[in-house]
């Protein structure tokens, strides 16, 4: 008798590729912490072996705050980049218990760049470490089809848990531990959820 294979099993195999990381730095404020704390999480992407790594700075492009309906010309570069990754991170602060509105725009220019894929955090500012801005972004990605992973790396930059004049944390070690635990949440989910839209497309609708 002959065994009846599925189709799902007849699909290409997975490709076994780096998972590419879009790693965002939403801050765009003059004096900002953003880039020494995205330089140091980008140093640790690339050493965790698992990923190709973009660095997408939105002070060098700010995203158009006013939104139309044609993509502006100077936010090619970032779509293209934020198309091809499989996960994400946002690098952000805590404006007044909030996210800044460079990530907002970021978001809400884009929407199939999004879906289906998984996105991490990092936060830093203040007694909560950036942590309110954090879970309101968790609701907006969900909107955007997204997933976001449960755990995250946060440094309250006034209460000694930041970072010192070279750049490196001052508990270097355990946010080291931080940043892989995130790191490998994003490797399963970004490999899970790559397989999955290279099988079948999601069925989301268009926006």
């Amino acid at each position: 008798m002959q065994r009846h294979i599925s189709p799902l099993v007849q699909e290409k195999p997975v490709t076994d590729a780096p998972l590419q990381l879009a790693v965002i730095v939403a801050s765009v404020r003059q004096g900002r912490t953003g880039h020494v704390v995205s330089s140091w999480f980008h140093d640790e992407s690339v050493k965790h072996g698992k990923f190709a790594v973009d660095l997408i700075d939105l002070a060098d492009t700010p995203p158009p705050l006013i939104l139309g309906n044609e993509m502006p010309q100077e936010l090619a570069g970032v779509t293209k980049k934020l198309a091809a990754a499989d996960a994400f991170v946002v690098v952000t602060p805590e404006y007044n218990h909030s996210f800044p509105a460079s990530i907002k725009s970021l978001i809400d220019w884009h929407y199939g760049e999004w879906r289906a894929k998984p996105v991490g955090f990092v936060s830093y500012g203040g007694m909560a470490s950036g942590l309110r801005a954090v879970e309101g972004l968790r609701l907006v990605f969900a909107e955007m089809h997204a997933v976001t992973v449960r755990d995250c790396v946060s440094f309250g930059m006034f209460t000694g848990q930041g970072f010192e004049e070279d750049g490196r944390p001052t508990d270097a070690e355990g946010a080291s531990a931080a940043a892989t635990t995130l790191l490998d949440q994003l490797a399963w989910w970004g490999g899970t959820l790559r397989e999955a839209r290279e099988r079948t497309p999601y069925p989301a609708p268009q926006h």
